[in-house]
């Protein structure tokens, strides 16, 4: 079992950043598979962008490949999505999840463990 815990969310200005990190609770954390999703009003959750268990590898949506980075800290059970050059279109609550086996990541439907989501809104 494992309790995923996202904070830093907030309200920030087209073209600022923000970090989100997500805490995650249990021993075998380094096993895991991690990804962040996110959902806007009306649309169905997406898949943003994953790391792999060794944090050796990470994939990354179109959308956001060159302003977002996912980075893991095994010692401390976290992973973090930095996120730069925002824009409005980012506005979503954003979603942590856990993937024990190596399904398909770039679905949610491959991720086992879910936060509650942490809200980001950018204003233009």
């Amino acid at each position: 079992q494992v309790q995923l815990v996202e904070s830093g969310g907030g309200l920030v200005q087209a073209g600022g950043s923000l970090r989100l990190s997500c805490a995650a609770s249990g021993r075998t954390f380094s096993r895991y598979n991690m990804g962040w999703f996110r959902q806007a009003p009306g649309k169905e959750r997406e898949f943003v962008v994953t790391i792999r268990w060794s944090g050796g590898s990470t994939y990354s949506t179109d959308s956001v490949k060159g302003r977002f980075t996912i980075s893991r800290d095994n010692a401390k059970n976290t992973v973090y999505l930095q996120m730069r050059s925002l824009k409005p279109e980012d506005t979503a609550v954003y979603y942590c999840a856990a993937a024990y086996g190596s399904g398909n990541l770039y679905s949610k439907m491959g991720y086992d463990y879910w936060g509650q989501g942490t809200q980001v809104t950018v204003s233009s």
